[in-house]
This record gives C-alpha cells, structure tokens and sequence, in this order.
C-alpha cells in the first residue's frame, strides 16, 4: 500500500493549503481526516481545477470542493475486491478504512496492477498427527486433507502465491514423505519450497529453531497447515512492519455461551440474574509474523509451544502485538470442524478473495 500520511488534510484547510499537499504528495489526491484520523472526504486535483473555474477564492475552504462519499476498501478486502471496485469507477486511489472509518492505507492502481512480489519468507506448519481428525489422518497428513477437492495446505499456499509470496518453508513430521512428494521444490507453482524436517515433535514453535541462520533479514510470517482464512496477508504483514515489536499474532474473537442462568452473589444474598451469559475471548488464530531475531531464541530441537515462546518475549520486554481478524478462519481440528468446512466450500476454497 502507498504512504498517506503526508497527503492529510483537515477540514478547516484552505485550498491554497490543498493545492500544496497535492503538489509535494505527488499524487494528485488528498484524504481529508477528522481528529481520530476517520475519513471525511478526498480531494483531487481535478476538484482544484473546478474551485478555479467556479472563482472560489484561494482562502475557501475545502469543505467547498471536497468529495464526501469517497468509494473505500475495507481492511479485509482482498487485492482483487479492491481492484474491482477502482476499475469499476475508472479511480486511480482508493482509501482503505476499517469498520470505524478509520484510514488504514491507501491503495492506488499503479501499485495493485505491478506484479507484486515480496520475498518475506513463509513458514507453513505441516507436522503434527492429527489424531483427533481419525480415522482421516490415519495414513495422510492432516494439512494434505482435502476441503473442496482441494488440500487444505495446497490451499494456504495459493492464498499466499496470490498474494506475492515466493519463498516457502514447510514443517513435516508425520507422514513427512507424502507432504515433500505433493508439493516438491514448488516449481510446479512457480515457487520455492524448502523442508525443515522435525525428528521428532517439538511442539507448535520448536521448528523456528531448525530454519536456517541465512534468512533475509525481514519478518517472517508463520501459518499453522490446518487453517482456512481469509485474512489479508499483505495488510497482515503491513500492521507489523508499522509495529514496534519482534511479533505479531493474529487473534480471533471467540464466544462461549454459559448453559446456565447465571447467580451473582455477595455473601449469602442473590445480588441479580444473567440468563445464559455470552462470554468473549480472543483465541490465538495461528498466524504470526515474527522478526528473523525470534529464531535465535529457539534453540535446535528445542521442544516449546508458541504461547510459550511468545510469553517469554513478553517478560524479556519485548513488543507481542496482536493483530484481530474478523475474516472467514476455520481451524480443521475435529471431525466436526472439516465437515463444516467441506459443506461451506463444496467447490474449492476460494483463493481470490
């Protein structure tokens, strides 16, 4: 997404002021903001071009020629979604706003028609036994399990393609053999693919420790196999890099419904009456982009779950930020779980938006 803090203008400006950010934003657009940052309205430089036709004076104010009902993208648009949408009314920028109206980003055309490209690597977690999905997984790998005809990590790794990524590593363990021969050197997608292999299980981060020491010197973002999302990753790792801190999670809201009336009491009175209460949480999603200096943190073989190696950041004084997604996300853990999904996505998991 393209930088928009320097093309900000506020309500009360003048068009002279305008005129300016126009000129040094390089842009021909500006976003006019309230005090939060939500979004009011655009100004173009072809609204300019109208104020000077119409004689409005320098010193009016923009309020006079400003757009307010901009067409906008939400965060969790996909790439797609939001080129649509800008060739559908022939726009050359599109603001990105979340469910506050808030301004998150700034697409343009330019930038979504450039072969997108990025070379962060992508640590895709395929080992695990998947016991709790027999008899299904008693001879196949639970991400190589298919939801729609498709594999379900054959799936994850298209939304990333999709996105511009290129650079992959694969956790195996279980049935390690099967996930290598499917996928191979990702030539058949135009893509790299590396194994780390596990010898035995280390937990849900202990395969951190076995990426090699050569990885660029960029975030990394790590995916557990047997998820289905459809969460932006470009957003995803956009949040991060704007973050202060060696890790991102992404978390999704959970609610758990209390089957009971529930009693509040103070000492041996009845103080008042909940009739089946709804409790929310947010629950670890299972997607992360960590900084390259996480993995020195994880020794070789070292066998740590990732709520543990993230907690240790936390006390070490390190930034765990967390990024809440309210996109489709399915964790394939039960039986349950991959029929939902397969009834859901009869034809395929979409990987286009």
């Amino acid at each position: 997404m393209k930088d928009w803090i320097n093309i900000t203008l506020k309500i009360s400006d003048s068009l002279h002021t305008a005129i300016k950010v126009l000129h040094s934003g390089g842009l021909r657009f500006a976003l006019v903001l309230d005090n939060r940052g939500k979004l009011l309205g655009t100004v173009t430089d072809g609204d300019i071009r109208r104020a000077l036709i119409n004689h409005l004076e320098m010193k009016s104010s923009i309020e006079q020629v400003m757009n307010p009902n901009p067409l906008t993208a939400l965060s969790s648009d996909s790439t797609d979604v939001i080129m649509s949408k800008m060739k559908s009314k022939d726009l050359l920028h599109m603001p990105i706003i979340d469910q506050n109206g808030i301004v998150v980003g700034l697409e343009t055309l330019q930038h979504l028609t450039y072969n997108r490209k990025h070379d962060n690597p992508v640590f895709l977690m395929a080992g695990g036994y998947g016991t709790r999905l027999h008899p299904l997984t008693k001879d196949t790998p639970k991400p190589l399990l298919e939801v729609g005809g498709t594999p379900m990590l054959e799936t994850i790794l298209g939304r990333f393609i999709k996105s511009g990524f290129q650079n992959f590593y694969i956790s195996t363990f279980f049935k390690a053999e099967k996930v290598q021969k499917y996928f191979g050197d990702g030539s058949s997608w135009g893509v790299n693919i590396n194994y780390v292999n596990e010898k035995k299980p280390l937990g849900t981060a202990g395969a951190i420790g076995l990426l090699p020491p050569n990885l660029p010197d960029i975030p990394i973002i790590m995916m557990n196999g047997d998820v289905l999302t459809k969460v932006n990753f470009e957003h995803l790792l956009d949040f991060h890099n704007k973050q202060s801190g060696i890790a991102t999670m992404c978390i999704r809201e959970y609610d758990v419904q209390i089957p009971f009336g529930v009693v509040s009491v103070e000492k041996t009175k009845a103080m008042g009456f909940m009739e089946k209460p709804v409790k929310k949480f947010f629950v670890n999603a299972g997607i992360y982009v960590f900084e390259k200096q996480l993995i020195s943190n994880v020794k070789v073989d070292q066998n740590i779950d990732m709520p543990d190696l993230l907690e240790q950041q936390i006390k070490n004084g390190k930034n765990v930020n967390v990024f809440p997604i309210h996109e489709y996300w399915k964790d394939i853990g039960q039986i349950d779980d991959y029929q939902s999904a397969n009834t859901s996505f009869p034809n395929g998991f979409s990987i286009d938006d």
